[in-house]
């Protein structure tokens, strides 16, 4: 019986043969499991049915890859070959785990690339995400590097009071040592230090506000740029959250139920992670608040250290990988986050204490290419019903929040699912047809480039002219 594979995942790459003439067709997925969470690639499935067509003389090929992964990938990652399957159709599985000393390059032609992986695609590394991998590689972190910025020019007043009103302890000059916010000679900031200083010493540490009119990026009624310690910044964004986080309450016999359109506990959540679990090697990026009628979202810069994420972070734990572990460790010893991975369901869970909650209101996860979403629903907001096309025809569809997204990321472009998919961060396809593909084609915002045959390995989708 031919054994059929299902798909192609963040973690698994099919490949139909070994190529020989031109390797770096699977030597990048090699780089880029080995830069990121690993995976395999599966030699001898077919790329359209994903049958197990089989690998003709199978020794001399598993002895070709391992030749090519030691003469063109730097360093060499540990990794496993192994036959699987009946002989006719037996199929070659090249493990590869996360490496330990990252970055892993592919380097041949007078090239040096390293790769990471989007989806299900193996794609060149951007700038600082290569930056991260060369720290994780040297067991260091951004914010643990001395800043250059001497310690006169800084001040730690919010830290301060922040760390006393909320421990019951005072922090101290040896205390900023101990913490690593300032070099053991006491001269220098680290990185950490420069965050949470009173000063906006790190021009791009900042905190950017809007109130949109609608569901969508128009006519902003309220904004705030927001700069200093990361301290300030969450304050700040509580406090432009709160501004707009309607109040009201239900009276029933026994009780009053008090309704509104965001958790609080859910909104500090979201921000703290946002901050703290951010990438500063991104220059020129902020942390963005975007409030709209019906959600909020809360976007910080730099994907999940190590992904994909979990379809249902409620039943699937999210381990904790810490970008920022130093600013962790304050933000911990300071009980404005734990150190376990469960900040996505405390944000879960805090939704869904609010007396107005319905399971439609489970917040939304995206761990996008270069940056990391959460989407918190309006638990009060009523969707207008849709104009009847005869009554008023120039009337755009009213479309899902996740259809809007999948707008936002293909823009005017012609992408495939795969491509589509990458730039989302996602590699759940059955998940990504059913919450993102389908209703948008049922809304009629894209199209297929060849609608006569919707399974076709060469289709495409664009927007249509009503989006």
């Amino acid at each position: 019986m031919t054994k059929r594979f299902v798909s192609e995942t963040t973690d698994c790459d099919f490949k139909a043969h070994v190529e020989h003439s031109r390797p770096k067709s699977w030597l990048k997925s090699v780089s880029a499991f080995a830069n990121t969470i690993g995976g395999t690639v599966v030699f001898g499935i077919d790329d359209s049915t994903h049958e197990a067509i089989g690998i003709d003389n199978p020794q001399a090929e598993i002895e070709f890859i391992s030749r090519m992964i030691h003469d063109r990938i730097d360093p060499i990652p540990h990794f496993e070959i192994a036959l699987s399957g009946e002989r006719a159709g037996a199929v070659i599985e090249l493990r590869v785990p996360a490496g330990t000393h990252p970055p892993h390059y592919y380097r041949a032609d007078g090239r040096r690339e390293a790769y990471v992986r989007n989806g299900d695609r193996s794609e060149l590394i951007s700038s600082e995400h290569l930056n991260e991998l060369i720290l994780r590689g040297t067991n260091q972190t951004w914010d643990s590097l001395v800043s250059g910025i001497s310690m006169d020019r800084a001040s730690f007043t919010v830290l301060r009071a922040g760390y006393a009103l909320r421990t019951g302890h005072d922090i101290d000059d040896a205390d900023l040592i101990s913490f690593g916010l300032v070099t053991d000679d006491g001269g220098y900031l680290t990185n950490a230090g420069a965050l949470l200083a009173d000063e906006p010493l790190i021009r791009h540490s900042r905190l950017f506000c809007t109130r949109w009119t609608g569901t969508r990026k128009e006519d902003p009624t309220d904004d705030g740029e927001f700069s200093g310690s990361l301290l300030t910044l969450l304050r700040e964004g509580e406090a432009f959250v709160k501004r707009h986080n309607i109040l009201s309450w239900k009276k029933t016999p026994n009780s009053r139920i008090n309704l509104r359109c965001y958790s609080e506990r859910a909104i500090t959540e979201a921000l703290v992670n946002a901050l703290v679990h951010r990438s500063y090697l991104d220059l020129g990026s902020e942390v963005h608040i975007d409030m709209y009628d019906d959600r909020v979202d809360i976007i910080s810069p730099g994907s999940m250290m190590k992904g994909p994420l979990p379809k249902d972070v409620m039943s699937t734990h999210v381990e904790s990988h810490r970008r920022n572990p130093i600013v962790c460790d304050i933000f911990s010893r300071m009980n404005l986050m734990e150190r376990r991975g469960t900040g996505l369901r405390e944000i879960c869970s805090a939704t869904a204490a609010e007396d107005g909650y319905r399971s439609e209101f489970k917040p939304l996860f995206e761990n996008g290419p270069h940056d990391f979403y959460v989407t918190l629903w309006n638990m009060k907001f009523e969707r207008t019903p849709q104009v009847a096309p005869q009554v008023a025809p120039q009337v755009a569809p009213q479309v899902a929040p996740q259809v809007e997204r999948l707008l936002r990321v293909m823009g005017n472009e012609t992408l495939s699912l795969s491509d589509i998919m990458g730039r989302m961060g996602l590699s759940d396809k059955k998940n990504f047809r059913e919450s993102y593909l389908v209703p948008a084609l049922r809304s009629a915002v894209i199209e297929m480039t060849i609608p006569d045959k919707p399974n076709s390995s060469l289709q495409k989708y664009r927007r249509t002219h009503e989006a």
